[in-house]
């Protein structure tokens, strides 16, 4: 039995409201100083009072961010169909992409900015370099898991290689892919922001990671918070996007996108 609207809303915005009522509640009846936890209230004034400024560092991060993105994507689906198509490339070459996820970004963050210059170039590499991994895992999963009575009847009726990829294993492995891309997409907005923390950009075109140094400096808790929370949005609207493009591809063949 399929789940109603309104049964889908209403559970979260009711634990949202009851979440923001007793942080709203305990903040004021503490008496907590507004820099070190600021009502919802505030959180909210300031961002309607900053609304440009965190308009444009959202922007200015949304654009580093989708480079990397895209860049993930189209680099970790080719990286994955060359591991795929060889065995012995996949065992050589694949424990190397551990490399993507087991080094903190922070720590090579400086060596982007020497290489690529401060600013969109090296915040872009940051956001590619963290949403890669993820992308080159998921698609080569869905490569490998092609049923091998398919495979065999594509060489049965003699498919060349490109035409098995083309026509088989990428369709095939769709689902996989856009469970990395989905994953991918959140991890490049904390890239994009890790990598502002070190690149930077300049006074004027300055992005959410900026943002949420300059608030903590200057103690703006509350400006810091709705920097956070315009992040959070950032993150949400990419996953959304791409979660929407999987399931307009996958929804009248693939059981994951059915909805029921």
């Amino acid at each position: 039995m399929k789940t109603s609207w309104a049964g889908r809303v209403v559970p979260p915005v009711a634990a949202l409201v009851l979440v923001l009522g007793l942080w709203e509640g305990l903040t004021r009846g503490l008496g907590l100083a507004p820099w070190l936890l600021p009502p919802p209230s505030a959180i909210a004034a300031v961002g309607l009072r900053e609304l440009p400024t965190l308009w444009s560092a959202t922007l200015v991060t949304g654009t580093a961010a989708l480079l990397g993105f895209a860049l993930s994507a189209v680099v970790g689906v080719l990286i994955a169909i060359l591991l795929g198509s060889s065995r012995l490339l996949e065992r050589a070459l694949y424990p190397y992409t551990l490399v993507l996820q087991t080094v903190p970004i922070v720590a090579i963050a400086p060596l982007l900015v020497l290489w690529f210059g401060p600013g969109l170039r090296a915040v872009a590499v940051s956001s590619f370099i963290v949403s890669l991994f993820p992308v080159i895992t998921n698609t080569l999963t869905g490569l490998r898991s092609v049923e091998p009575a398919l495979r065999d009847l594509f060489r049965l009726y003699g498919a060349r290689r490109l035409a098995r990829l083309w026509k088989l294993e990428l369709p095939a492995a769709l689902p996989q892919l856009f469970t990395g891309l989905k994953v991918a997409s959140g991890l490049a907005v904390i890239g994009a922001i890790v990598g502002e923390f070190v690149a930077g950009f300049s006074e004027d075109a300055a992005g959410l990671g900026i943002l949420v140094l300059t608030a903590y400096r200057h103690l703006r808790t509350d400006l810091l918070f709705a920097a956070v929370l315009a992040a959070s949005g950032l993150g949400l609207g990419l996953f959304g996007a791409v979660s929407l493009s999987g399931w307009r591809l996958l929804r009248r063949w693939h059981p994951s996108a059915s909805g029921g």
